[in-house]
């Protein structure tokens, strides 16, 4: 009888403790926040690869009680529906071009306008200082916060049958653009006919002729494959548009002072991670491409330039906007 009872009692001490452990993990489970983050690059993209370094820093700051989850390839959406899920607090962050968010956050439209900076330096001192700083926060009355740039480098014209030496080689063209108003008016004011196609789609718009060409950067142009259809890349590098990772309001807001400082500093880590590997990349892809048979153009700006100068007299009707163009002119 006594080792009956006794056997009865490490029985119940087993269950216990088995229970404790399973509840202690759920628990523990319970207590991770978990971050899905999609966006439309592929995995081997600079910019892909710096969202997973972020991921990396934000578990490492956090003790392993955040995590982030990238889903890249448009595996969540198009990066118009990865931010209309952001808006509606269905998604937590996602990556688009600033080009794509200025159908958002109207005051994003001027860092989509050609020629508008000076050079990658004149760049770097308008995102990372007060103006760029001001836009990060700009769309948070539309319940999108923005908590770094990602370098995108500059973007440049690529053509299936004729090289763009100059504005007027641009005419009869159909140009794919991205869904942004100020791209569509850049390539219309240089004579060609602006077609906004979702990225994912535009291998076979070229593929079909939908498009005679697109415009991207080097690393883009090179990881999309579109150098197996387009062999013309002309180096005019009309726009230095960059990417903006951006957070929901919705959520943001529901994290504690801590998770969001931890957030903030690992996207800003990234920023600067992924510059770096911008650059690596960039001389990359122009080599890998040349190698593939694409004739690589450096024409000249000067005519670009020109072309593009009615776009900026437009804004004189929208006052936040025209005052954002004259101050990014006079960051020194």
């Amino acid at each position: 009888m006594l080792e009956y009872r006794t056997a009865l009692k490490f029985v119940a001490f087993f269950l216990i403790l088995s229970y404790a452990i399973l509840h202690l993990g759920c628990k523990i489970d319970h207590k991770v926040r978990v971050i899905k983050l999609g966006h439309g690059l592929d995995p081997s993209h600079p910019v892909h690869q710096a969202m997973e370094f972020l991921a990396e820093r934000v578990y490492e700051k956090s003790d392993g009680r955040m995590r982030v989850d990238v889903y890249p390839s448009e595996q969540l959406g198009s990066e118009r529906e990865c931010l209309e899920l952001l808006q509606i607090g269905s998604l937590a962050m996602t990556k688009v071009s600033c080009s794509v968010i200025e159908g958002f956050v109207p005051e994003m439209s001027v860092l989509s306008l050609p020629y508008i900076f000076r050079d990658e330096e004149h760049r770097f001192k308008v995102l990372e200082g007060k103006i760029g700083r001001e836009l990060l926060l700009a769309g948070e009355r539309y319940w999108l916060r923005g908590l770094c740039y990602y370098d995108a480098g500059t973007r440049s014209f690529y053509t299936k049958d004729r090289p763009i030496l100059s504005p007027s080689d641009l005419a009869g063209l159909k140009i794919r653009t991205q869904e942004s108003p100020t791209s569509m008016k850049m390539v219309q004011a240089l004579g060609g006919s602006a077609t906004p196609i979702a990225w994912g789609e535009l291998y076979s718009a070229l593929q079909q002729g939908v498009v005679d060409g697109a415009e991207n950067n080097p690393p883009s142009f090179h990881l999309s494959r579109h150098y197996e259809v387009c062999k013309f890349y002309s180096l005019d590098e009309h726009t230095g548009v960059p990417d903006i990772l951006v957070i929901s309001t919705k959520f943001w807001d529901d994290l504690s002072p801590e998770f969001q400082q931890w957030l903030q500093e690992a996207a800003n880590e990234s920023e600067q991670h992924q510059k770096r590997l911008w650059k690596e990349a960039t001389q990359r892809a122009l080599e890998e491409v040349q190698r593939s048979g694409v004739k690589i153009y450096h024409p000249n700006k000067k005519p670009f330039i020109e072309g593009v100068d009615s776009l900026f007299e437009e804004y004189r009707k929208e006052p936040r906007i025209y005052g954002l163009i004259h101050r990014i002119r006079e960051v020194r």
